[in-house]
């Protein structure tokens, strides 16, 4: 087990072994010197010498890519795949056991000793966590908060976030994991009912992977002064930390979580399925890509919430309140005829659909991309009825692909007509799907702040009607410090935020809108 043995994987690569990483996240390229993959693929890195950006292969291509963008695999030995398939497949007797050649180390069976690597790597990565965490917490936020002449309270809120939060949750966590830690038998140990005790408290990170892109951008900020400069480079020396800069610090916890489905991924894989911990580390494995994909989920609807305002700011005749206030996600768009009462007659509208509200607008006659705002309904106080083809009793008119809109008081009634039964089928989904969000958001406890929906707004005036806002990559610019000559010039174009798990289908909503409105994707 080479990497096992105490050379470094820079060594290894160096004297010509093979080492193996797994992509924590997409890395799209920008030039045909970089090496594109999806998260999840295994990349064979091929020099490890610069600590920013690594080259790699992935079949026949290669290529630079971002040192931080992968993991490297803790079990290097994988071509023994085929050895524990067969085992598995013959189920096999110790003697048969044996006459495999299976046997690795100290008599260990290969499987046990893969297993002891994944538990030693998860507990030594959180130890070294641990130490991150408290070398920003004592070594940066408490040096700061002593400077009240260079930093206010906000300032720090923006920067670090609530690392603390992080910093004193993740250390009851590493209790509960060296309770269950064997450490005479690691591969014995049964830690996957750590995971599933603390899932829930895992979601603080989303509140800081969200923060990240404005911590980037303050920290950016401050460091053009260079007192600032001076002043953290002093607590880095003084708290004896490791050459790394504040912003790569910070993006420690951010990695953290990504790193854990990986890590659990890897840890099931070694695990028996008889073992009286595979049935833990498989649900553990499920949760931490909730808590992924739950953060991954409200970090886009943040995204979003600029384009809503910018939708809305392309509106003519906008009434009422902004849809932020009640909003953050469009759920479906389209066309359909209504009819409602007391006039029952008919009229084509454009129909948005978000959380909590559906939007309608008149297209105008002449320029067919401007959009003229008519009204809303509050979908929490609407029932949707799904009409059958033929008469219908009360607008007593023949329908068909209809499905009605009635309030709970009864005193609002529109029926909404789709040319085709596909589309009425899709806007019966679309309405389920947001009592469903509604429902899902009211027990996350996801809301916008005050401080977000007045900001998103702002940021609307300032680009309309000037056309696309100007796209800014402040939040990339920590991913390269120094770098070689020979390497790319370009950042990736990666949201850091893609995490081991298969792409979600894009949308095509956003699509409709801009093809209807002067605002574009």
């Amino acid at each position: 087990m080479g990497v096992q043995h105490g050379r470094s994987r820079t060594q290894l690569i160096s004297d010509g072994s093979v080492v193996y990483a797994e992509a924590l996240w997409d890395h799209v390229t920008m030039d045909d010197q970089e090496l594109g993959f999806k998260a999840g693929d295994v990349i064979e890195v091929v020099d490890a010498t610069n600590k920013e950006w690594w080259w790699g292969r992935i079949v026949d291509s290669e290529g630079w890519f971002p040192a931080s963008f992968v993991r490297l695999r803790v079990n290097q030995d994988e071509p023994m795949e085929e050895y524990l398939a067969h085992l598995e497949g013959a189920q096999a007797g110790e003697e048969n056991r044996a006459g495999l050649g299976l046997m690795l180390g100290p008599g260990l069976p290969c499987k046990e000793q893969m297993r002891t690597n994944v538990i030693n790597e998860i507990m030594s990565t959180e130890r070294d966590y641990i130490k991150h965490l408290k070398d920003i917490c004592e070594g940066y936020i408490k040096q700061c908060r002593k400077r009240t002449d260079m930093f206010t309270e906000e300032q720090l809120r923006t920067i670090f976030g609530n690392i603390e939060d992080i910093y004193r949750f993740q250390r009851k966590f590493l209790k509960g994991l060296e309770k269950k830690f064997n450490k005479e038998q690691p591969h014995v140990s049964e830690i996957g009912c750590c995971f599933l005790e603390h899932q829930t408290d895992f979601q603080i990170y989303s509140e800081y992977c969200n923060n990240h892109p404005n911590a980037c951008m303050q920290l950016s900020k401050v460091m053009k002064v260079n007192k600032y400069v001076f002043f953290f480079e002093a607590c880095r020396l003084l708290q004896k930390m490791i050459d790394i800069s504040l912003d790569g610090f910070l993006l420690t916890p951010v990695q953290k979580i990504c790193k854990y489905p990986l890590q659990l991924a890897e840890l099931l894989k070694y695990t028996n399925p008889q073992h009286r911990d595979y049935k833990d580390v498989e649900a553990a494995l499920n949760a931490m890509k909730n808590v992924a994909r739950l953060i991954n989920e409200r970090k886009r609807r943040l995204e979003n919430i600029d384009k809503i305002a910018q939708w809305q700011s392309a509106i003519e005749d906008w009434e009422g309140d902004d849809i932020l206030s009640r909003s953050s996600d469009l759920l479906f768009s389209g066309e359909l005829s209504k009819l409602s009462q007391p006039q029952a007659k008919s009229q084509q509208r454009m129909f948005f659909l978000f959380d909590h509200q559906m939007v309608y607008c008149k297209k105008d006659l002449l320029r067919r991309d401007m959009l003229y705002y008519k009204g809303r309904m509050d979908m929490d106080h609407m029932e949707v009825i799904d009409v059958e083809d033929g008469k219908e009793k009360d607008f007593n008119i023949s329908v068909k692909n209809a499905l009605k809109l009635r309030s709970l008081a009864g005193d609002e009634v529109h029926l909404l007509c789709a040319k085709k039964p596909e589309q009425k089928q899709r806007w019966l989904r679309a309405f389920a799907d947001e009592r469903t969000q509604v429902q899902h958001d009211q027990e996350t406890g996801f809301s916008l702040t005050e401080v977000q929906k007045k900001q998103a707004m702002l940021n609307a005036c300032k680009n309309h009607p000037a056309g696309k806002p100007k796209v800014t990559r402040p939040y990339y610019d920590f991913l390269l410090r120094q770098k070689h000559p020979s390497l790319p010039t370009a950042v990736p174009q990666q949201q850091v935020f893609m995490l081991a798990e298969p792409k979600r289908k894009t949308s095509t909503f956003w699509h409709n809108i801009g093809r209807l409105t002067p605002f574009k994707k």
